[in-house]
């Protein structure tokens, strides 16, 4: 079992930056890799971004290139997405997941998901 908990949303202004955290414990040196996924009121969930286990290899949506980046903190066990440059469209509440196999793109299928944390981005 792993468990997944997310921190670090709230509300800013366009432009503005933030930090979502996904702490995770349990078995998590049998997860593929964690994904971080957000979805908005009337939207789909889509896939933000992901950093996979073995390498520490990373990818990212086309709608958040150049502005997040995914990073992980082995010691604590905490993934990390700097959030830089935000705009209104990044509101959605962001959620963490891990699956012992694979990221799916948005997500379906993933075994572990933590409850998410909202993201807000108003003027």
């Amino acid at each position: 079992q792993v468990q997944l908990v997310e921190s670090g949303g709230g509300s800013v202004q366009p432009g503005g930056s933030l930090r979502l955290s996904c702490a995770t414990s349990g078995s998590t040196f049998n997860v593929f890799g964690i994904g971080w996924f957000r979805k908005a009121p009337g939207k789909e969930r889509e896939g933000v971004s992901w950093i996979r286990s073995k390498d520490g290899g990373t990818g990212y949506a086309d709608s958040v290139k150049g502005r997040f980046t995914i990073s992980r903190d082995n010691t604590k066990d905490v993934v990390y997405l700097q959030m830089n440059d935000l705009k209104p469209e990044d509101t959605a509440v962001y959620f963490c997941a891990a699956d012992p196999f694979a990221i799916t793109k948005e997500g379906y299928g993933m075994r572990y998901w933590g409850n998410g944390t909202l993201v807000t981005v108003s003027s």
